[in-house]
């Protein structure tokens, strides 16, 4: 039974996506898919059984209905880190291979998903290159642009999985940099012998978050318009310069939620005429009567949070780029992007699929 392995160079790099664009396709052409998330970091109970919540989710989305113990044998909580560090937690590779023979079991293929970098849990021998050694399993590695690709990281993975390593998907490039991948890094890598199945181009809405799911994450509370906390932000501006220098930026930039002091109503107003998606005021200040009064008109959402503008604007960074791929119009964006940008015939091809 082939089983193929996505992993990738660091932790929120898209790696359910893949998986999911994988298995929704194959599917699609007529395997019957398997899943397993050997080590999970998010646990949850189901039916008094430990699993791991993204796990769940994945195999929601594809179908299948394994036993959480069965899907993510490793569970890691921190009662586990504890028997960890004090090597008590022996044999758990063998526990995920005993794991992967029930899991893929009369499956045309399995899909086992990484969890972190290659590296991770290499404390406790649950990384990623030695599960792929002792499964015996083909990989594939995701690495996402952030200011650059990893190509000596991509390079090192090469010469230590060999012929197990199938190729790299980069992902979330950016159009400035597309250039640079085409006619340069790809190359290079090909040259390495490490094949690129694939270059998913940033797509904003794969970052994309709901003005209620922000305040939430960012500890905030929205006091307005509270009927459209399902509009979508996909960036952010920072509202603390000149109204004039504010305005040129803010006409380039759709869907971005304004991060603005809760005393600069001339900012404010221009945001909310302009129709962004939703203010978030810092500081812990109401606004004045006249952008409450706007906002509720315009049916843009104001969210009120404690923290000063810089500490919300690094917040809010990070929430957009580690943001859950949770909604239903972000799956099957997910899964276009994948199945439009990544060569499937020689994944199949490498696996044996025909």
């Amino acid at each position: 039974m082939p089983g193929l392995y996505i992993g990738s160079t660091t932790g929120y790099s898209g790696k359910n996506m893949i998986v999911m664009g994988l298995g929704l396709r194959l599917q699609k052409d007529g395997f019957n898919v398997g899943y397993m998330k050997p080590v999970g970091a998010m646990p949850v109970e189901i039916d008094g059984k430990l699993g791991d919540d993204d796990a769940l989710f994945v195999q929601d989305v594809l179908g299948l209905d394994g036993n959480p113990e069965d899907v993510t044998p490793v569970v890691v909580t921190q009662d586990f880190k504890v028997k960890a560090f004090s090597g008590k937690m022996k044999g758990l590779v063998d526990t995920i291979a005993e794991k992967y023979e029930i899991v893929s079991k009369d499956r045309d293929i399995t899909l086992v998903a990484g969890s972190g970098s290659m590296y991770s849990g290499k404390y406790c021998d649950t990384d990623a290159i030695t599960v792929i050694k002792k499964l015996g399993v083909k990989a594939v590695i995701i690495d996402r642009f952030e200011k650059e690709l990893k190509y000596d990281y991509l390079a090192v993975m090469k010469e230590t999985l060999g012929d197990q390593l199938i190729g790299v998907v980069l992902n979330d490039v950016p159009p400035h940099f597309m250039d640079e991948v085409n006619q340069l890094l790809a190359p290079f890598l090909e040259k390495r012998g490490i094949k690129v199945l694939g270059v998913i181009p940033r797509d904003p809405l794969m970052g994309a978050i709901k003005v209620g799911d922000l305040a939430d994450r960012l500890g905030g509370k929205i006091i307005s318009a509270h009927n459209k906390a399902d509009r979508v932000v996909e960036s952010f501006l920072i509202g603390t310069m000149q109204v004039e220098n504010f305005m040129t930026h803010f006409r380039k930039k759709k869907n971005s939620a304004i991060i603005v002091g809760g005393d600069r109503s001339d900012v404010q107003l221009v945001a909310l005429e302009g129709d962004c998606p939703c203010l978030v005021l810092t500081g812990n200040l109401y606004p004045n009567d006249i952008i409450l009064t706007r906002s509720e008109v315009l049916e843009t959402p104001i969210i009120m949070v404690r923290e000063d503008t810089y500490s919300v604007a690094k917040k809010m960074d990070s929430i957009l780029s580690r943001h859950k791929l949770r909604d239903a119009i972000k799956i099957k964006q997910g899964s276009d992007l994948v199945s439009d940008n990544i060569d499937f015939q020689h994944i199949k091809k490498e696996l044996g699929l025909g």
